[in-house]
């Protein structure tokens, strides 16, 4: 709400002109000092008696509070919608564009519900346009200005999102503090799906910092929660998050059987978009956990590729799918169908953050090198170097430049592989 007095300038602007007095604005419910009383900014109205107004008044209970319309809010609603959709769709910097326009606008000045939206929902955008840094700044400041305003599940979802920038930044020590401020200390929160998820990103953090057995410590315990809470949203976190923890430890086998039933209670309660996704993201680590089975894998991904190119699926799931593809087909063997994929996904990548990009050429770069292309492969392996020149120097990182580097010496190029290995160990501080 606005001051009170803005309030009672709208109801006394409104009552003139309707052509109402005091008196008959007030009666019977009211008295007409107290209506004075509200007008002045001397008393504040409750909602009860604001609705009361609102109703006598004809107009929106909205206007006399925050100084929009009904028309107005109705707008600001929509706009939010399709910004949202436009960021759930993978149309990032179409989010990023409503967003900024809605709060630009001004409109949403006295609508402190809707402008945290549009803030966080202006955040989630940056970081999907690769925009850590300014992605940050924009949570940091959410939680710094609109604190006392958020709701506990907001207040979860900025932490979440600021853990995963963060990690992603390379800035492990705060991703790391960001999470254990909230699920630190020796008597845990109140397990729900939020805290769950919110648990996860830290799982991620500890694994790329190279803490594998905290993270299998922690795993554990959230693995526990999850079946406390109980929901098929927290299991198929838990035991996702999990797996891929199991997959860095070398537990393969338990990392299978983890995805395997994340997969199972997805498969029955999620979107057909959303069982499609993680279908291609449980072959991408039975590839790594048993690259015997990419045979199986590989056939998976052909279904989901239709599945993903029949639904409103982003271009970033595509190109994932492919790019998953094209790996699984390297691994069989199959050079040519593994070109053909990789083309695709070079394709799609112009527009996608660094690190996607890196991955992509990274992979066309093998593929080049296994036919015997020396020139491409090395134009793909600089293209690789130049979009990793100045990445975080993470876990994943110090792995793309290592992978560069065996690349390059499978290709006969000694120097550059030489280079490539020198940047893999200076990620981990080497």
């Amino acid at each position: 709400m606005t001051g009170q007095d803005s309030v009672g300038q709208r109801i006394k602007a409104v009552r003139r002109q309707r052509g109402f007095s005091q008196a008959q604005l007030a009666h019977p419910e009211l008295s007409d000092s107290y209506v004075s009383l509200i007008e002045s900014g001397k008393r504040t109205p409750t909602p009860a008696v604001l609705e009361l107004l609102a109703e006598k008044l004809g107009c929106s209970l909205t206007y006399l509070v925050n100084g929009v319309t009904a028309e107005q809010m109705e707008e600001i609603e929509l706009g939010l919608s399709y910004a949202k959709l436009a960021l759930d769709n993978g149309e990032v910097a179409e989010a990023h564009t409503r967003y900024s326009e809605l709060l630009n606008g001004g409109g949403l000045a006295s609508l402190p519900h809707q402008r945290q939206n549009a803030e966080y929902g202006l955040a989630l955008a940056t970081e999907a346009c690769g925009d850590l840094e300014r992605a940050i700044d924009l949570l940091n400041g959410l939680r710094r200005n609109a604190s006392a305003e958020m709701t506990p599940e907001r207040h979860i979802e900025v932490a979440i999102a600021l853990t995963r920038c963060y990690r992603e930044h390379g800035d492990l020590t705060q991703a790391v503090q960001t999470a254990e401020d909230i699920l630190g200390g020796a008597v845990r929160p109140i397990w729900t799906e939020g805290l769950i998820e919110l648990g996860t990103a830290l799982l991620a953090a500890y694994a790329e910092r190279g803490d594998l057995l905290r993270a299998h410590q922690f795993g554990a315990e959230l693995l526990a929660a999850a079946e406390l809470v109980d929901t098929p949203r927290a299991l198929v976190l838990a035991l996702w998050a999990e797996a891929i923890i199991a997959v860095e430890t070398g537990r393969f086998s338990e990392a299978i059987t983890l995805a395997d039933r994340a997969l199972a209670i997805y498969s029955e309660n999620g979107t057909p978009y959303g069982v499609a996704k993680l279908r291609y993201d449980y072959a991408h680590i039975r590839l790594i956990a048993q690259p015997s089975d990419a045979a199986t894998c590989r056939d998976m991904l052909t279904r989901v590729e239709v599945a993903l190119q029949e639904s409103s699926a982003n271009a970033t799931d595509k190109m994932m799918c492919a790019q998953h593809l094209a790996r699984a087909e390297l691994m069989l063997g199959n050079i040519e169908q593994a070109d053909r994929h990789i083309r695709s996904v070079l394709n799609m990548s112009d527009d996608m953050p660094k690190d996607l990009r890196a991955e992509a050429h990274l992979l066309a770069g093998e593929v080049m090198a296994e036919l015997g292309r020396h020139e491409e492969a090395v134009r793909e392996l600089s293209a690789v170097s130049r979009l990793l020149e100045d990445a975080p120097p993470t876990r994943q990182t110090a792995h793309l430049w290592l992978t560069a580097a065996q690349v390059l010496e499978r290709i006969d190029e000694p120097k550059r592989g030489a280079d490539a290995y020198r940047r893999a160990l200076a990620c981990v501080d080497l």
